[in-house]
């Protein structure tokens, strides 16, 4: 194969371009670091969402998706003192089977991407020491023909605030913004993979986090795979 044909036609602009684009991408990997330095900023999460995180809030959930179509994902804690935001704790975890999605369908198996407030739980369990206002309902049972795996998933719910009625029960059917936009989006216990759109991670992270959000803290999860949250 020809130079010509790889696009090498002895013109130099290509050699500026490629410098150009060195340069932009320094920049941007600059910009990267810089941000994730800040102290007030959530790290990972860049201008888009984090524009979305509300002034008053003091808490934030974020999950770190590992790739656009994987089911992996860190789920990590922040509190924010003053004008600073401190990790306080992290968990491994897993979102939606087939990944995230901007524009979450019902029965996509991804988890939307964004900011969503935090603001009632429940569960098939006692309350064991939640903030939030707590459900204990044993409607919240996964069914039994699911795999024995999965039983306990909902022992302990955080419900997220996508196309819900806040101040209801996680397991309020009501979607505001319709059925096709999915909903019944938690934070649950997890079953060792992925889930049908749900965050999970382990019992005692569920347990931190009901013992930790608080409604006066403003609690919000920011939650997304890598890319979606930098952008």
């Amino acid at each position: 194969m020809s130079a010509a044909a790889c696009g090498g036609s002895g013109d130099t602009s290509g050699g500026a371009k490629a410098d150009r684009n060195a340069t932009a991408f320094g920049s941007g990997r600059d910009r990267a670091a810089a941000e994730a330095a800040d102290p007030t900023r959530v790290p990972g999460v860049g201008d888009r969402l984090q524009k979305q995180i509300p002034a008053e809030s003091r808490q934030v959930v974020a999950v770190y998706g590992e790739g656009r179509d994987d089911a992996d994902a860190t789920v990590v804690l922040y509190t924010k003192s003053g004008s600073t935001w401190k990790k306080t704790r992290s968990w491994e975890g897993h979102n939606g089977k087939k990944g995230w999605a901007t524009d979450h369908r019902e029965g996509d198996k991804r988890s939307p991407v964004g900011v969503f407030t935090l603001s009632d739980a429940g569960g098939v369990l006692a309350d064991p020491g939640s903030k939030l206002p707590y459900s204990r309902s044993a409607a919240f049972q996964a069914p039994h023909y699911w795999a024995e795996s999965h039983w306990h998933d909902f022992d302990y719910v955080i419900a997220i605030d996508y196309n819900r009625v806040k101040g209801t029960s996680p397991i309020d059917p009501t979607r505001p913004e319709g059925q096709s936009k999915g909903g019944s989006i938690w934070l649950h216990m997890d079953h060792g993979s992925g889930t049908s759109a749900c965050v999970s991670l382990s019992k005692s992270g569920m347990e931190h986090l009901l013992r930790t959000l608080d409604p006066a803290q403003h609690p919000v999860i920011v939650m997304g795979d890598k890319a979606e949250l930098e952008a």
